[in-house]
């Protein structure tokens, strides 16, 4: 896989818009719970990526590292091969200072190639080290869009039981609901009254009876009364 290619999957990734993907969805829960299972699995893919190619460019800085020691170290043998030289020139022994002189020339050689390999690698360790650096920065991003997925879904879940219960509760309430004609306990509240209005009128009924008795009664009062006057009326007419 190229450095790319994972760039390119962990930055459109990251950039991926949640609300619009809901949105689009029939059923939101399934989504992001298939949105996280992708999210997890590419993010293991990713890492193994930027894992390889962090590991790529260690092994160029240690191999510029070694580049640069060798060319320090090349350069301190051909001064010492020079200094040699000049030292047994001066005692007369041209013929080995002409040697340490080449010994020199040949260090300055490996010291210049190991500074040209060195040099050359830097302008990669530097492109690699910035896009090794951009990589990181974009599986932080798909880490925390991965949080936000799994916070989403259980909130989304949460919301879901919670409006759940709400509907079983209005459900049951509607079911005892005592204003509801339809329900039993209108119904029997209905036959109570019924009782009660009946036993009313009942006692009532027993009520006027009760009236008219006395009624009666008073009238037996007042036709003794007239009788027993007119036989007072009689008696002193004798």
């Amino acid at each position: 896989m190229s450095k790319q290619t994972i760039l390119g999957r962990v930055t459109q990734l990251a950039k991926a818009n949640i609300n619009a993907l809901l949105d689009q969805a029939e059923d939101p829960q399934k989504m992001l719970d298939q949105l996280i299972r992708d999210y997890t699995n590419n993010i293991a893919e990713a890492e193994q990526a930027v894992a390889t190619t962090i590991g790529n460019l260690r092994m160029m800085e240690a191999d510029h590292k070694e580049d640069v020691e060798a060319a320090a170290e090349w350069g301190g043998k051909a001064l010492a091969a020079s200094r040699k030289a000049d030292g047994l020139r001066a005692a007369g022994s041209t013929a080995d200072a002409d040697r340490f002189d080449n010994l020199a020339k040949v260090a300055l050689g490996r010291q210049l190639r190991s500074e040209k390999e060195a040099k050359t690698a830097e302008p990669t360790i530097a492109a690699q080290t910035e896009v090794v650096d951009k990589l990181k920065s974009g599986l932080d991003a798909m880490k925390d869009r991965l949080k936000e997925l799994t916070a989403k879904r259980d909130e989304l879940v949460a919301r879901a039981r919670t409006a759940q219960a709400q509907n079983q509760m209005m459900d049951a309430v509607r079911n005892i609901d005592v204003m509801d004609p339809t329900s039993d306990i209108a119904r029997f509240e209905d036959k109570v009254r019924r009782e009660e209005a009946r036993a009313l009128g009942r006692q009532e009924l027993a009520a006027s009876s009760l009236d008219a008795q006395f009624e009666a009664l008073d009238d037996l009062d007042r036709s003794a009364e007239v009788e027993a006057r007119l036989a007072a009326l009689k008696s002193r007419a004798a």
